[in-house]
Formats: C-alpha cells, sequence, structure tokens
C-alpha cells in the first residue's frame, strides 16, 4: 500500500481509478472513461476537471518514440558546479531546462549537484552538447554516462 499523504487523503478511489486509468491510457474518451469507471461521463468529466485544477494532472501528452526520429543515443550526464549564490544557481538551471536535447533535469545530493537525460541522434551532437556544458565555467566536473539498452521507461505512477 502506498503512503497516505495529504494530497492523496483528498482523493477517493474512484479519483484513483480514473488517475490510474489515463495515465495509462490519456486518449480514452469520456464516455470510454465513465464506462470503465461506472460513473456517469458529466460525473466523470466534472471529476477530471477538478483533478486538473487541483494539480493532480499535470499536462497531457503524446510520448513519442525517440529512435523514430533517431534519438539513439540517451545518456545520463552528472554535473558539479562551484556555484553557491542562489540566483546564479537558478540562471544557470534555467539555462540547462532551455536545451531541448535535456529530457529530464534533476537536481542531487552526494558527489555530483546534478543529472541530465539527454537524448541524442549521434555522438557528434552528444560532443557539441557537451561543449555548450562547457562554456560555463563554473561546472566543475562532468561525467557522461552512455545508455546501451533500455529496459524500462514508464512515466505511470503505481498510485493505485
Amino acid at each position: 500500500m502506498i503512503e497516505s499523504t495529504p494530497a492523496r487523503k483528498a482523493l477517493d478511489e474512484l479519483d484513483l481509478l480514473i488517475l490510474d486509468l489515463l495515465q495509462k491510457e490519456s486518449q480514452l474518451s469520456n464516455a470510454d472513461l465513465a464506462r470503465r469507471v461506472k460513473l456517469s461521463p458529466p460525473a466523470t468529466h466534472a471529476r477530471v476537471k477538478r483533478l486538473e485544477s487541483e494539480g493532480f494532472i499535470n499536462r497531457h501528452v503524446a510520448i513519442l518514440d525517440q529512435s523514430m526520429f533517431g534519438f539513439t543515443l540517451v545518456c545520463f550526464i552528472l554535473l558539479s558546479t562551484n556555484l553557491h549564490q542562489a540566483e546564479q544557481l537558478e540562471e544557470f538551471e534555467q539555462e540547462i531546462k532551455s536545451m531541448p536535447e535535456v529530457l529530464e533535469f534533476q537536481c542531487l545530493t552526494g558527489e555530483y549537484d546534478y543529472m541530465l537525460k539527454v537524448a541524442n541522434r549521434n555522438k557528434e551532437e552528444l560532443q557539441s552538447f557537451i561543449r555548450k556544458l562547457n562554456y560555463f565555467t563554473f561546472v566543475g566536473r562532468i561525467q557522461t554516462i552512455v545508455s546501451i539498452r533500455e529496459i524500462k521507461n514508464t512515466t505511470t505512477l503505481p498510485i493505485v
């Protein structure tokens, strides 16, 4: 069982079922969703709109197959910086967030300060991206880890 949080307490079992179905099958029509949760379409629609407005549903997206677009080189890049002022860190983070190659950007504890998940088409694109990172004079260490095979990739949270 998933630990109870204040946000989770605001959800009933029907909300959780709706969220679980939508995160697995985002293109379900309201009528199909209503049928699956055994609720009327207007009541289902109202619940989905409430879940969106309360922030439980962040956005609706189509997840593309990276390899179909030639993005066959997925890397994890670890960065350490010598920045300590909040304003500089925020500027750096905004700059990295704006880079289209960056799929994920995490702030870490431990030896490295950040981890980026980056998609590139080839090693030349990766090399160019690393050069961009090296322009930041305060980036101390960069470690690049190339994924040789994806074993699991999901956006589905285990909420039910």
